[in-house]
């Protein structure tokens, strides 16, 4: 089944979830309603007024809680939202039960119209990446700078670390996975996402790990969890068998605004061998490879990821002032003396 077309249906009560959603520090909750559409939004109020927008989207079976420690530390530079998307975090499942790639690109671009914040700085995990490259290729307006952690882009020879993900994808399969571990809890669950997603699990605070654990018993009582997760797993293994123009490589081609690449070396999802190849692709990019991070760098090494998503803005609005100088005759020529050469 193509991932442009939307799978059959299905009815599943959105109950409000027994326990509230975790709000950090600094942090507020709100709600977008769009036709056949709700979505929770993280936000987190700038340090100063004026500030671009940034909009971070998850990965697989995550929520707009993976971005907040970025969000903290570039709260000084963009004023930062993230989205639960439709099924996922405090978000209701969609009305249409569409969770294909398209659907949620969908659902970002009707977000992101619906408030007209665009042009963002456009972030995205996993999943998530996969859906920031189709937003990014189909509307360029909308996107100013591109940064992907980990990005779900087509692997021909996956991980074999991957394929118990994927094969959430299968119909039935979920159902056996549930029945396998129901005498597993919450705690034996996260720390089996922990040690799949994470470089070194043992780096994870007590804290930490017991808001995770916490997170996964709400989520779990949420009647649509397993169709949801199941759903969207299909919705990214449909997307990897897309050829022509809707190829998400073919889409990484198209794609205008600078991009960083992020990539963990310790990735059991994504493997590092695909950051050169994404690096090639994608053509105004630069790479950044965090060797101990695993599939999740921006909650695993926070501080890394925004020092390399600041020196893509800080290169991003370098090239809007030289080119704003250049359009009004305040640059020479290059050539002209030493001075007037531009950088690449």
């Amino acid at each position: 089944m193509s991932s442009t077309e939307p799978p059959e249906a299905r009815i599943v009560a959105a109950v409000p979830p027994a326990r509230s959603v975790r709000v950090g520090a600094g942090e507020k909750l709100r709600t977008a309603s769009l036709p056949g559409l709700t979505m929770t939004v993280r936000c987190r109020p700038p340090a100063t007024s004026g500030l671009p927008p940034a909009l971070f989207v998850h990965g697989l079976g995550g929520s707009s809680q993976n971005w907040s420690a970025l969000m903290e530390l570039l709260a000084d530079r963009v004023e930062g939202e993230a989205l639960d998307l439709p099924g996922f975090g405090d978000s209701p499942p969609p009305d249409d039960g569409n969770y294909s790639i398209t659907a949620h690109a969908r659902a970002v671009i009707r977000y992101l119209d619906a408030q007209d914040r665009g042009p963002v700085h456009l972030v995205g995990n996993s999943m998530g990446g996969a859906i920031a490259t189709r937003v990014a290729a189909v509307r360029p307006d909308l996107v100013r700078t591109l940064t992907l952690v980990s990005p779900a882009l087509p692997e021909l020879r996956p991980q074999r670390t991957a394929v118990p993900t994927g094969l959430l994808a299968v119909p039935g399969v979920t159902r056996l996975f549930t029945r396998m571990t129901r005498d597993w809890d919450a705690e034996r669950r996260t720390r089996e996402v922990m040690f799949l997603t994470f470089g070194d699990p043992s780096l994870v605070s007590r804290e930490d790990f017991a808001y995770a654990v916490e997170e996964f018993e709400r989520r779990l009582a949420l009647p649509y969890f397993w169709d949801a997760l199941s759903r969207s797993a299909r919705g990214v293994v449909d997307s990897y068998t897309l050829g022509g123009q809707h190829s998400l490589w073919r889409q990484a081609e198209r794609v205008l605004a600078p991009t960083l690449l992020v990539y963990g070396g310790r990735d059991q999802l994504v493997s590092l061998r695909m950051a050169q190849r994404a690096n090639a692709t994608f053509r105004d990019s630069r790479l950044l490879t965090l060797l101990d991070a695993g599939h999740v760098a921006m909650m695993e090494y926070p501080e890394a990821v925004a020092r390399g998503m600041r020196e893509l803005l800080d290169g991003v609005e370098e090239r809007d002032d030289r080119d704003s100088r250049k359009a009004r005759g305040a640059v020479p020529a290059s050539g002209a003396d030493g001075s007037g050469a531009a950088r690449g």
